[in-house]
């Protein structure tokens, strides 16, 4: 819980304001103080009232606000917080950070600021992927300035892609986390995530349609609670969050490897899509057209990485998650997935293609455990990860 925290949360102008009003209530609702601040911007889209309202306390928007600028106010208010958030934290207010601007009130907390800043990007999927955006990403990065999101998604200008904002209780539990609060401090997870290919020959593969965005967002809800996590991603489509250590593998012999050696661990989440078989003698030459006829493939089985950790006498995490992608009798086949593997948790999902789920930004899961199957509404992928992290969170608790 934030139970006295004092937060300074700086809105920036753009569309995803509006969620800064729910992360006010989440934050109060766990005991913290809020003191706003509003960009000229951010008033486009949110109001002073609403946000005053919410947070308890006066909305600060003005630099040269004489009643308070008699004393320093703004010095005052940049020293006095446990923690200064910026969310959203547009393309623009990026910029103003890394090059050391101080033309409002918000720029110039950010200047006079000696207290840890997190921020919550938010923006356009190509303003996002602009060079001049990632450019000022990583040295804010480099210069301390803690992230948390953005995340992928549907925007409203109707692009999709990396530029979405975390939802607010993400934003939640990475404070949580930077305040030395969050539930999972000190704890070790393992986080496998993405496709293996498994190779014919030189230049082909076997893999499947997964992206590696669940197991990412997992991984990125986890980081936020405050845990170590050790990321093992095949060649997924989505980058590794931020704050993981990563071990990249290509084929399942190598993440069951990877997985070996992150033992021990306090959980483990096996997100990834990992190809049940492998071609029994792979070439080294690239295999060419013959008059013979078509190759003749011999597959051997892969290891069964879940099972294995699962099944384990010795060094099994406290709690094991498997991940069940199916396309019919849905409930039937993960509960006996469950089972045969041995794992605590199944997550379950439908990714037949009428879903669009495979690949896509929104997931339908549902939880199997030894209580029954819990069934949890369509939402983000990022929503998901949160839900499951909390959860993994009070398991261990």
């Amino acid at each position: 819980m934030l139970e006295s925290k004092r937060i300074l949360l700086i809105i920036g102008g753009g569309i995803a304001a509006y969620k800064s009003l729910d992360l006010i209530r989440r934050l109060r609702e766990r005991g913290a103080s809020v003191t706003s601040v509003l960009t000229r911007a951010a008033e486009e889209f949110v109001t002073p009232l609403s946000v005053a309202a919410l947070a308890g306390s006066k909305v600060h928007q003005d630099l040269f606000d004489l009643t308070s600028e008699a004393e320093m106010g703004h010095i005052q208010l940049s020293r006095s917080a446990d923690l200064v958030v910026v969310a959203p934290a547009t393309a623009d207010l990026m910029g103003k950070m890394t090059a050391g601007l101080a033309n409002d009130l918000a720029s110039t907390l950010l200047m006079a600021t000696d207290t840890p800043v997190l921020i919550a990007p938010a923006m356009n999927v190509r303003m996002w992927d602009h060079p001049a955006t990632q450019r000022n990403q990583e040295q804010l990065k480099a210069d301390g300035i803690r992230f948390v999101g953005p995340n992928q998604g549907d925007m409203a200008c109707g692009e999709y892609g990396p530029g979405r904002m975390a939802e607010p209780l993400e934003i939640v539990a990475a404070i949580e986390a930077e305040l030395g609060q969050g539930p999972l401090l000190g704890k070790r997870i393992l986080v496998t995530s993405g496709p293996t290919h498994e190779p014919i020959d030189p230049v082909r593969y076997i893999a499947n349609r997964s992206s590696g965005a669940q197991g990412a967002a997992v991984a990125r809800a986890l980081v936020n609670l405050g845990a170590d996590v050790v990321f093992v991603t095949g060649p997924a489509d989505v980058p590794p969050p931020a704050g993981v250590e990563v071990v990249r593998v290509q084929s399942a012999l190598e993440m069951s490897n990877a997985v070996d050696a992150a033992l021990p661990v306090d959980a483990g989440v096996f997100a990834a899509a990992v190809a049940d078989w492998r071609v029994a003698s792979a070439s080294d030459r690239k295999l060419k057209k013959s008059k013979d006829g078509l190759p003749v493939l011999e597959f051997a089985e892969n290891p069964d990485i879940l099972k294995r950790v699962s099944r384990l006498e010795k060094g099994r995490p406290g709690l094991v998650v498997g991940f069940a992608a199916e396309t019919n009798d849905v409930v039937e086949n993960a509960t006996a997935k469950r089972l045969r593997k041995g794992c605590d948790w199944i997550v379950a999902n439908d990714v037949s293609p009428a879903t669009g789920i495979m690949g896509g930004s929104e997931n339908a899961v549902i939880l199997i455990s030894d209580t029954g199957a819990e069934e949890w509404p369509r939402m983000a992928k990022d929503q998901v990860a949160a839900q499951l992290a909390q959860r993994i969170a009070s398991a261990l608790s």
